[in-house]
């Protein structure tokens, strides 16, 4: 990290993080979606998330801070507990009419 400016540095990085928590969140129908204003499943979608953050957590690997290794892990742990939850539910919720469909 630049040492000019570690604490905007690492304020990004957690805003990154979040966000694609949120975004993460919003997928597995835990948050409303701010376009649609519906709670929408979308399990490839939260799928995807969840890889972009461990390869995250994969390629900066001994170069966090704690704080910010801490908010990554816990990021992760949440959103992977949260999908193995919907994908005990037996599937996906479609947005028109609350169908299932195999996942």
């Amino acid at each position: 990290m630049n040492d000019d400016h570690p604490s905007r540095q690492a304020a990004l990085f957690l805003q990154l993080v979040l966000g694609l928590q949120q975004s993460g969140m919003m997928a597995l129908g835990k948050l409303m979606n701010p376009f649609s204003r519906k709670i929408e499943t979308h399990l490839d979608a939260a799928r995807d998330t969840i890889d972009t953050l461990a390869a995250l957590e994969a390629h900066t690997k001994g170069n966090l801070e704690p704080d910010e290794a801490r908010v990554l892990q816990q990021a992760l742990t949440e959103l992977r507990m949260n999908y193995l939850e919907e994908l005990n539910k037996g599937g996906r919720k479609t947005e028109a009419g609350g169908k299932t469909e195999a996942g």
